[in-house]
């Protein structure tokens, strides 16, 4: 009596599964990005999650552009903070509402609101306030890796906002008003959290005014 054939089982999906901060997060395979490169893009237009094409220089791709830069600077902060939890699980919830802002700049028609997840900002940013003694002068972008990182997050934050906005201007029914209320805040956090880290790595550096001219 013959061996009978050997069943191929089929593979189950992969997953990967990591720490970051304390929280465990599970990476599967049907979610990947299989091609990267689609030279679809190569005369200047890219394509929406709608299957629609517009122009890079488009509001909208300017303003999802931004989204992205700026997570990618709060995922740069997020490394830098592996002794600062609190601020680091902050910082990764704040990642994750920027995919969806992303997300609804990526659907035409299809504005996903924040309104919630604005005032829990909101708690959050007075919590680490609430540490920080009065700013009577004005501070220089700087005082640690870490610090400087977050100014540079919050002036990529601000332009951002900058860009949601005009295409708000361009096209009113696009941009739910929770993202500006979100975008507004998160830039005033990274602020406070640039002042924390700068005051843990030895003091924030304030500005010295240049002597008025005399005659």
């Amino acid at each position: 009596m013959g061996k009978k054939a050997a069943i191929k089982k089929r593979p189950r999906r992969a997953k990967a599964e990591t720490k970051h901060h304390g929280r465990t997060t599970m990476n599967d395979e049907k979610h990947r990005i299989s091609r990267v490169v689609t030279r679809t893009g190569d005369a200047g237009d890219t394509g929406l999650a709608d299957g629609s094409r517009l122009r890079k220089t488009h509001p909208r791709i300017v303003a999802l552009g931004s989204i992205d830069e700026l997570n990618a600077h709060l995922g740069l902060l997020v490394a830098l903070l592996s002794d600062q939890d609190e601020l680091a699980t902050d910082l990764l919830w704040m990642q994750q509402r920027l995919f969806d802002v992303g997300a609804g700049l990526a659907v035409p028609g299809t504005p996903r609101p924040l309104d919630t997840f604005v005032g829990q900002l909101d708690d959050r940013l007075k919590r680490i306030n609430a540490t920080l003694p009065p700013l009577t002068e004005f501070i220089l972008p700087g005082g640690s890796i870490a610090a400087g990182q977050a100014h540079v997050a919050r002036t990529t934050c601000r332009r951002a906002e900058r860009d949601v906005i005009a295409l708000l201007d361009a096209q009113p029914d696009e941009v739910h008003a929770s993202w500006l209320q979100f975008l507004n805040r998160l830039s005033d956090y990274l602020f406070v959290a640039a002042r924390t880290l700068a005051r843990a790595a030895g003091g924030e550096v304030l500005w010295r005014p240049a002597p008025a001219p005399t005659n």
